[in-house]
């Protein structure tokens, strides 16, 4: 499996393929230069339960931090595990 970035400079997404599958994504919009808002997840129903959604919100935070980009999870499911990980706050927004 491998993850990869798709941005328009509008809008992004980090896609986790499987071959050639579609395993789950990411998407954000961005907020200025340096700050994107996590819009939305998805994974494919046969990923479910595999940690998809959090090998996506990694690639993320590993490219927040690169970038020294701020992030606002407005998806629910980002937000849960920001809320839940201190260990990857430090790219919110308020952090």
């Amino acid at each position: 499996m491998n993850i990869q970035q798709k941005d328009d400079g509008k809008h992004g997404a980090f896609e986790l393929h499987d071959s050639e599958t579609l395993a789950g994504e990411m998407v954000y919009t961005w907020a200025g230069e340096k700050m994107l808002i996590i819009d939305h997840t998805d994974v494919a129903d046969a990923y479910r339960g595999q940690g998809v959604g959090r090998k996506l919100l990694d690639a993320v935070v590993d490219f927040a931090r690169k970038n020294q980009i701020k992030v606002i999870p407005l998806c629910p499911y980002a937000k849960s595990v920001f809320d839940k990980d201190p260990s990857i706050r430090d790219v919110l927004r308020d952090a």
